[in-house]
């Protein structure tokens, strides 16, 4: 036998690992077929696009904001209430994300809540809108944290 030669084995009849006897050649032969890679491929690809169909569907059954309502809704909001609304939502998503107990989230949900509200300025207004209100909200959460005399 030539020692650069590769063995060849026909199909189903390849050796063993160690440990195992013939009897498990056809329970070992099933289990080989579901670690090639074109079938792993093939089951991630299966799996992930039910699994996204099917959230798809959950959160498309459980929309019950009507966009049209929420047009009209918006329509009639202030300034004032419309900063509120946003500050309300970005601060609330900040709170998942960042630190529970830091200074950037107010002054970031500021900075965006001041930016949105004077996008119709020109992007000086909205850069300046942002600062004001970032430094306002930062200055009200300073001053509800700090350290009380008593």
């Amino acid at each position: 036998m030539h020692l650069l030669v590769a063995p060849l084995y026909p199909a189903g009849r390849e050796p063993l690992p160690p440990g195992l006897k013939e009897e498990d050649r056809e329970q070992f032969m099933q289990a080989k077929k579901y670690q090639q890679v074109d079938a792993k491929t093939v089951m991630a690809g299966v799996g992930g696009l039910g699994i996204g169909a099917f959230f798809s569907l959950m959160s498309a059954s459980f929309a019950y904001e009507d966009p049209y309502l929420r047009q009209q809704t918006q329509t009639g909001m202030t300034n004032t209430q419309k900063a509120r609304e946003i500050f309300k939502e970005m601060g609330r998503g900040m709170w998942r994300t960042g630190a529970k107990n830091d200074m950037v989230n107010p002054v970031a949900a500021g900075f965006v809540a001041g930016g949105v509200l004077a996008r119709h300025s020109g992007p000086r207004a909205v850069f300046g809108g942002g600062l004001a209100f970032a430094a306002f909200s930062g200055a009200i959460d300073w001053f509800l944290r700090r350290e009380s005399s008593e």
